[in-house]
């Protein structure tokens, strides 16, 4: 499977982005899909993740503030950013769990994900 991610830039401070993520097969029912991002210097950290059946799950420094959908007719994966942050500055990824986890806490885990894509680098500077 491949991943196509996509609308990353540059925006200001409380902006607002929508990155978009494009599986080369229809998996959305059957996999978890998940948002990660790597600020400059940084590790990979998770940012959010939506189960087959529609559970999403954030962590607490986007919780509020980024909304992760999918559509299933479009075979898209979203990630709507708002009141965005310089410390969101990053590169993000997003990745799918074929063999999904039943466990949402387990969604924060890198390894429980089969595929990645390129990456799409989001900057917010004024």
């Amino acid at each position: 499977v491949q991943l196509q991610a996509s609308g990353g830039g540059l925006v200001q401070p409380g902006g607002s982005l929508r990155l978009s993520c494009a599986p080369s097969e229809r998996i959305l029912r059957s996999s978890n899909m998940a948002w990660f991002r790597q600020a400059p210097g940084g590790e990979r950290e998770f940012t959010a993740a939506i189960t087959w059946s529609g559970s999403t799950v954030y962590s607490d420094s986007v919780k509020g503030r980024f909304t992760i959908s999918r559509d299933s007719a479009k075979n898209m994966v979203y990630l709507q950013m708002i009141s965005l942050k310089p410390e969101d500055t990053a590169v993000y990824y997003c990745a799918v769990d074929r063999a999904p986890v039943a466990i949402l806490s387990s969604l924060r885990d890198q390894s429980v994900y089969d595929y990645w894509g390129q990456g799409t680098e989001v900057t917010v500077s004024s």
